[in-house]
């Protein structure tokens, strides 16, 4: 909200609860109808792209994920926190269109995808090979398409370019131009532009995406400018606050059918003491929207979000796996193939290429279960070199970390049964923060069931698993993998608990 404004209402629980919960970042969204449609960037997880289904905004059911062929997202070199990077979802003239950009095929320039239906099946990719850079943004001003993005090329100074653009060949119809480059913050990135009325708003992302993020605006007549800077930017940042979610910004705008505005944001929760961790990734929140003078006020209070039901359980008896699997690098179907007995078996990566499959933590706390025959790994995992896991192997389980370039065995236990389960749970720390303490924002905890009953094998700082200390784009996963000749998992059960 903008600075001096004063609320008559008590805040409604979106200021502080994420619409969609867990490492679904960098949110752009639509509406067609009374149905809203929201997508995400999702880095190098395979199938790429996740897209949400509302009808009300506060409530969102994921629908599947945009780019689930390899046609459609090229592997690349798949290191990570590369991959699919922001996005922007439209609907123009019968048709949803999807435009991002893969990092790890980044000199092929933006990728444009198009489908009648979300649910699918979208296009093969159209390429703008003269359009590198990221975050790109599609707009339409009568039959006329513009593209505008982040001209970032890592050897020349980033700028926002934009051009009229052929969408269904990739074709730019014009050299490209500079349009508002912010406010002068570091960073201007992922472009919206949306009108209103007969005024056009170009909302960037400036600050980098860290503790300065923000979300900045300016307008103009016509897409291209000339562009006049908000008077009150950034129109949304939480940069030198104590508000529990911190990282505001990279926003993006939709019309509700009454006529009322909303916009979407990432945001991330830290804990723990400074510089505060957080290890779900980037968030999506949700804000109101008014207008005054001709400028967005967002509200950021405005909707009370109940609480996401995150919980499940998977025997992976479907035809198809659920969305919410995905793989780092990979394939599901190269590393996951259902066992005539039941389950998933879980097979090792050709040359060590193919991650393990994922799924995303939703919660702060929480415990996940995995039920494992003969052998397998389960994980906790930020990226390939931190994670936390149980391996069941050759009548023994074993607990491992990792942590950068140091690697350690925890503990190492017998098992009397080949079926076996394997838990991971998420606490809050038993010890004070520091200085008055040693604890960081949670305390991940590796236990096994063999028949008797739990038994702890190791309890773990959770930092060491944060962005704050990893680094990169994306949030923990649980991860499913096997034991170096192979696994497999009966079932997997996920239960929050609260926070």
């Amino acid at each position: 909200m903008r600075d001096g404004t004063t609320r008559r209402e008590p805040p409604g629980s979106g200021a502080t609860e994420p619409v969609v919960p867990g490492f679904y970042p960098d949110p752009t969204v639509c509406r067609v109808g009374r149905d809203y449609y929201l997508a995400h960037s999702s880095f190098e997880y395979f199938p790429g792209a996740p897209l949400f289904h509302s009808r009300g905004l506060v409530s969102w059911t994921q629908l599947g994920n945009i780019l689930d062929r390899r046609t459609q997202f090229r592997r690349g070199d798949a290191r990570p926190s590369t991959g699919i990077y922001g996005s922007t979802l439209r609907h123009h003239d019968g048709r949803f269109w999807f435009i991002t950009t893969n990092m790890s095929d980044f000199r092929a320039g933006q990728l444009l995808v198009h489908a009648e239906d979300p649910r699918g099946p979208w296009s093969d990719p159209v390429f703008v090979p003269a359009a590198v850079g990221i975050d790109p943004d599609l707009c339409w001003d009568g039959d006329r398409c513009y593209l505008t993005w982040n001209a970032l090329d890592f050897e020349h100074p980033q700028q926002i370019l934009q051009a009229p653009l052929d969408p269904h060949s990739g074709r730019m119809l014009a050299p490209p131009y500079p349009v508002w480059q912010g406010s002068g913050m570091p960073a201007a990135e992922g472009p919206h532009l949306h009108r209103v009325g007969s005024t056009w708003y170009l909302f960037l992302a400036e600050g980098g995406t860290e503790r300065g993020h923000c979300a900045t605006v300016a307008r103009a007549p016509q897409p291209w400018g000339p562009f006049e800077p908000c008077p009150h930017n950034p129109v949304l940042t939480r940069r030198s606050s104590v508000h529990p979610v911190q990282n505001a910004g990279h926003a993006d705008l939709v019309e509700a059918p009454d006529g009322s505005w909303a916009a979407v944001y990432l945001g991330v929760r830290p804990r723990g003491s400074t510089p505060g961790f957080h290890v779900l990734g980037r968030e999506t929140f949700l804000a109101g929207v008014e207008w005054t003078d001709g400028w967005p006020v967002l509200d950021e209070g405005k909707y009370d979000v109940p609480q996401t039901p995150t919980r499940f359980a998977d025997d992976f008896s479907g035809a198809r796996l659920h969305p919410r699997w995905v793989v780092p690098g990979g394939e599901p179907a190269q590393v996951a193939a259902r066992h005539p007995l039941g389950g998933l078996e879980l097979r090792p990566a050709e040359g060590g290429a193919d991650g393990p499959l994922c799924a995303r933590v939703r919660d702060h706390v929480w415990t996940a279960d995995a039920t494992m025959a003969q052998a397998g790994t389960f994980a906790l995992r930020l990226d390939d070199r931190h994670w936390y896991a149980l391996t069941l192997r050759e009548g023994t389980v074993r607990a491992q970390a990792r942590v950068g370039d140091l690697r350690q065995q925890l503990a190492t236990v017998p098992v009397t049964r080949e079926t076996v389960v394997l838990r991971l749970s998420c606490h809050l720390p038993s010890s004070r923060t520091v200085p008055l303490g040693h604890a960081g924002p949670d305390e991940i905890v590796l236990s096994l069931d063999d028949g008797t009953g739990f038994t702890e094998l190791a309890r773990l700082d959770g930092r060491y698993l944060s962005t704050e200390v990893a680094s990169g784009f994306t949030g923990r996963m649980l991860a499913l993998g096997p034991a170096e000749t192979g696994g497999r998992v009966l079932s997997v059960e996920y239960v929050p608990h609260g926070s």
